[in-house]
């Protein structure tokens, strides 16, 4: 019977989570929900230096808000220091580690002087066979392998080979007694019995050490899986020049975490031609044979098509709740129905929630302020006789509808035989104080008749006084 697949996701909580991180994350709990598998979340904390609870509770934050729940965890790597240690010590009473007490002003300099003849700047192995014992900073090395190959069979990239020789004796425990992240992350990935490990291509480097630690262990080596990184449109890694990247510096710019989702599974995974997906078309759909084997470059453009979608098709009652961090200070107290019946107007015309909110604040306005010349140009003594009769007209209205209210305008136009955009332009200012708004028409019906005919009659109160 096959083992169960067991993925992971073990960032470091030495800042926020990163796009990058977020999409590995992704790639993990997808391959794990497509499978039938556990996904499990492991905190690597040993860093005590740089590892803060702030950041822990960005990374969970983050997670959460992207909806990748994890069956297992969060384990916490700083808690299981002790299982590290016995592993060291496992290895040390097998001969296949060894104290060392070089220097770190003798590493730098035997770095030098391999640079300088053009070898390659690893460890030497100068205390590998002295049978040294512990010292106050000394530190523990992997007795490596001298000969041969090792091999990364990487399920996205290929096979790819490396001469063990080209290997240094790795440390595995620093001279504080904390293991080495290279040692650590075997110790738990083979202890938490994950089948595949799937992450960033950064760490192809590592990997040929680490399965030489799992071998020498005796624990089954994981699949490898490498994925390969996010650029910016310069082709440099992305970093915060080409835009935020941080998860929840999208959310608090407005953006949906289902767009952000989609998005960062695009970036080096694709079906067909097919931009839009469900959750669940995701989990069916995902497979790392899908995966790209080059760079994935970070299009903003492309996030905020996928958000403007994600905002359209969205329901009304999670706009709503979504927006609650957004919305003007009158919007807070603002009847549900009529909030509902703003978000249906800009849902179609809005590409964030921020956007959204911005161009929301006129509806919930107790008095409209003008763009600056929009009332100066459209507001004018001319048409103050039409805003009157507007005005007038409104309440007489019965079918007060998108559709009644076409039919009202189309009518009142004709009657007095003018355009209807002699009246369009200076009604909107009336009515939004902005150039740019939703189809009158849809204003009109959002704002209700008692909103309209007050709007209208401060807007002939403004021309009254401009004489």
């Amino acid at each position: 019977m096959t083992a169960k697949i067991r993925t992971r996701f073990a960032p470091s909580p030495t800042g926020y989570l990163h796009v990058g991180g977020a999409r590995t994350a992704l790639f993990n709990w997808l391959f794990a929900r497509h499978h039938q598998g556990v996904f499990v979340l492991r905190i690597e904390d040993t860093d005590q230096a740089r590892s803060t609870d702030k950041s822990t509770k960005a990374i969970l934050d983050a997670m959460a808000w992207l909806g990748l729940t994890w069956d297992e965890g969060p384990f916490f790597q700083a808690q299981r220091v002790g299982l590290h240690r016995e592993m060291v010590q496992k290895l040390l009473a097998e001969k296949k580690a060894y104290y060392c007490t070089c220097t770190t002003e003798e590493l730098e300099e035997k770095r030098k002087k391999a640079l300088a003849t053009g070898e390659k700047p690893k460890y030497d192995g100068t205390c590998r066979d002295k049978n040294l014992s512990k010292t106050q900073n000394s530190v523990v090395r992997f007795r490596g392998d001298l000969t041969g190959t090792t091999v990364v069979k990487d399920l996205i990239k290929g096979n790819i080979t490396f001469n063990n020789e080209e290997l240094d004796d790795l440390i595995i425990e620093r001279g504080d007694g904390y293991p080495t992240y290279n040692f650590a992350v075997v110790i738990d990935d083979a202890l938490m019995n994950i089948t595949h490990v799937i992450r960033g291509d950064d760490h192809v480097n590592n990997t040929p050490r680490q399965i030489l630690l799992y071998q020498a262990l005796g624990f089954a080596v994981p699949q490898f899986a490498h994925v390969p990184m996010i650029l910016g449109s310069d082709k440099a890694r992305l970093s915060k020049r080409h835009g935020a990247t941080s998860v929840m510096a999208y959310k608090d710019m407005g953006f949906l975490p289902e767009a952000l989702v989609n998005y960062l599974v695009r970036l080096g995974w694709s079906a067909g031609d097919q931009e839009i997906f469900s959750l669940p078309e995701l989990i069916d759909l995902f497979s790392l044979e899908a995966v790209g084997k080059s760079p994935a470059i970070f299009n903003p453009d492309k996030l905020m098509w996928l958000n403007a979608h994600y905002i359209k098709e969205a329901k009304t009652d999670r706009l709503a709740e979504e927006l609650r961090s957004f919305w003007p200070a009158t919007a807070k107290s603002a009847d549900a129905e009529f909030t509902k019946k703003v978000i249906a107007d800009l849902q179609p015309r809005s590409k964030t929630l921020i956007e959204m909110a911005s161009f929301a604040d006129f509806y919930f306005a107790d008095t409209i302020n003008y763009e600056n010349e929009a009332g100066q140009k459209f507001l004018t003594p001319d048409i103050a006789e039409y805003l009157s009769a507007v005005a007038a007209e409104i309440p007489q209205i019965e079918d007060f509808s998108k559709a009644g209210l076409e039919v009202f305008l189309r009518d009142f136009t004709e009657k007095r035989n003018i355009k209807f955009k002699v009246i369009a332009q200076p009604l909107r200012i009336a009515l939004t104080g902005k150039t740019v708004s939703a189809g009158i028409d849809e204003v009109m019906f959002t704002l209700g008749k008692e909103r309209v005919v007050k709007r209208t009659i401060a807007a002939i109160s403004y021309i009254e006084k401009k004489k």
